[in-house]
């Protein structure tokens, strides 16, 4: 394998954790934004803010169940049952997304939407962690042909 294909492989556990801090920032600014905390553009569009950081976070994990996560299964069938818990928290993260979007096009009160926003950040902050000690190592050695588009569904 030549240097340039190691360090591409390197790449892609060095790219989740990009990805996954890129999430975090996201959900820390709508967080901002609905405590009034952030800067006044982001409180006028918390609305539109909140959609595109759900929409980047379901893009994300819907690259890992659709790509990512049949490579490593593939290559490393020991690693099931982690997959199996990272697929179940995706569906249960996007349950969340899904009663967050609800309440913010129902109008609800920012009290209302914060107990949306942290229960998010509790569920996401332990899979990204979860995920990256389980996974980031196996990253390193994968060898997997795709855009990271598709594998990490860039946020």
């Amino acid at each position: 394998m030549s240097e340039r294909e190691k360090a591409r492989l390197v790449a892609w556990g060095h790219e989740m954790y990009r990805v996954h801090q890129h999430l975090r920032d996201a959900l820390a600014d709508a967080q901002d934004a609905l405590s009034g905390a952030g800067p006044p553009e982001l409180v006028r569009d918390l609305l539109v803010h909140c959609r595109g950081f759900c929409s980047a976070l379901d893009r994300h994990h819907r690259g890992e169940d659709a790509v990512l996560f049949p490579a490593i299964r593939s290559a490393h069938p020991h690693l099931a049952p982690t997959l199996d818990r990272l697929t179940q928290d995706h569906s249960m993260i996007a349950h969340l997304i899904g009663g967050l979007e609800q309440a913010l096009g129902s109008g609800d009160p920012a009290p209302v939407l914060d107990r949306h926003l942290e229960g998010l950040a509790a569920i996401m902050e332990s899979h990204f962690r979860y995920e990256e000690r389980q996974l980031r190592g196996i990253l390193a050695e994968l060898e997997l042909d795709a855009p990271v588009e598709s594998a990490l569904g860039r946020p």
